[in-house]
């Protein structure tokens, strides 16, 4: 089956020729002749059954879209091809100079605005991949700009880790409504009978994990140079300026999220999470660990703040010589370890982070306002970045919150 483009390609050949026909026609001051007459009416009969197969294609084309995995754009490329060639400056740039998007950003826009709607206030659509990945080395690019702009040298502030998602989370993209996730409760009831005795009775107990949309965003300051510098060192510099306020803030939402305020609920304010004394001993950490085992669940890694880390590294397993630490920068006991600032005080974290889902509804918005009176007469652009989110845990008690001085 030919594709949507060819249709198209085929259909505006065809009018071009009937419309030459009539133009000959009324060039020379006559009517269409029986042969004109009748080349026109088959053109017109080729014409209406070419809009009937771009109507019939447009629909598959949109079926493979909505389908996961299968989504191809009009000129052949997966989304996925064509989200690797996206460049988050010529977005800003474009939105810095009021005109419309081309190229690769233009039919991802597209693509993200036929599956989630369009912008509410006119903003612009980018994947999410687009703040995920890393931009070519300037070596791939050396003749865009002059070496004296040392954006590699940029310094910028110091921002917490973001390691939550590298412990394993679960990602849901592509969401559109409200997500329901079954999930059993009490099982089976088993029993041993003797000869001629019933089999214990028992009904399937089923729940439900949900993900809402919950919003974040952010407002940041980027200068006109900024935006129109073509090296690659500088789109990454815009692509960690957006992304970091997004995606610190998720990664704090499924710690600590509250769950008001707009905020989704993190994994320490969860009522059914297993709670623990912060570890001191060798012994507290193998208690933990064996919370999580006598529910058959496999912990993957811990999280925790750097203190708290510091404090373990420096405490043996035994007093005896030769001991091993409780931990290394990298481990809890054999356990990976994960540390960041934006870690509660004072909380160590055990669990098996597959459990955790992070839902995100459609894609980034970015909206330039390069008309903000202050940074108007500074010259630079105001960029705000919206993303839609939410956190659900699959099996809260799979989680060990260990604080000082819990209960």
């Amino acid at each position: 089956m030919p594709s949507i483009t060819a249709i198209r390609e085929q259909r505006t050949s065809k009018i071009a020729e009937a419309r030459t026909l009539l133009a000959t026609a009324e060039r020379e001051n006559r009517s269409l002749t029986t042969d004109e007459q009748s080349k026109f009416d088959a053109l017109r009969t080729e014409i209406t059954a070419l809009e009937a197969a771009e109507q019939r294609q447009q629909f598959l084309d949109d079926a493979e879209r909505r389908a996961v995995g299968t989504v191809v754009t009009g000129n052949g490329d997966t989304l996925a091809e064509l989200e690797k060639r996206v460049s988050l400056l010529s977005v800003l740039r474009a939105g810095m100079e009021g005109r419309a998007l081309t190229g690769a950003e233009a039919e991802v826009h597209a693509e993200l605005e036929r599956r989630h709607g369009a912008p509410k206030h006119g903003g612009i659509l980018v994947p999410l991949s687009t703040f995920e990945r890393r931009a070519n080395t300037t070596g791939t690019a050396g003749e865009l700009v002059g070496t004296d702009h040392r954006a590699d040298m940029f310094i910028g502030p110091l921002r917490n880790s973001l390691l939550v998602r590298s412990l394993g989370v679960r990602t849901l993209s592509g969401l559109t409504g409200n997500v329901s996730i079954p999930k059993a409760g009490a099982g089976l009831t088993v029993g041993w009978v003797t000869e001629g005795q019933a089999l214990p009775e028992s009904d399937m107990d089923f729940e439900s994990v949900t993900l809402t949309p919950h919003h974040v965003g952010g407002i940041t300051e980027l200068s006109r140079q900024l935006i129109q510098q073509s090296s690659p060192a500088v789109e990454d510099l815009a692509r960690d300026d957006l992304s970091f306020a997004i995606a610190q803030a998720v990664d704090r939402a499924i710690i600590a999220g509250t769950g008001t305020g707009g905020q989704p609920l993190g994994i320490v304010n969860m009522p059914d999470v297993l709670t623990a004394e912060l570890p001191a001993t060798w012994a507290d950490v193998l208690a933990i660990e064996q919370q999580l085992a006598a529910l058959n669940v496999n912990p993957t890694g811990w999280y925790t703040s750097p203190g708290v880390l510091t404090n373990l590294r420096g405490i043996l397993k035994a007093a005896s010589a030769g001991s091993d630490y409780i931990a290394t920068a990298k481990t809890i006991g054999e356990l990976p370890v994960a540390s960041s600032n934006a870690a509660p005080a004072e909380t160590a974290i055990l669990g098996d982070w597959t459990q955790v889902l992070l839902g995100q509804w459609g894609a980034v918005e970015l909206l330039v306002n390069p008309y903000a009176e202050a940074p108007y007469r500074r010259g630079g652009v105001l960029v705000r970045a919206f993303a839609t989110v939410d956190v659900a845990v699959r099996h809260e008690e799979a989680f060990v919150v260990a604080t000082a001085g819990a209960p």
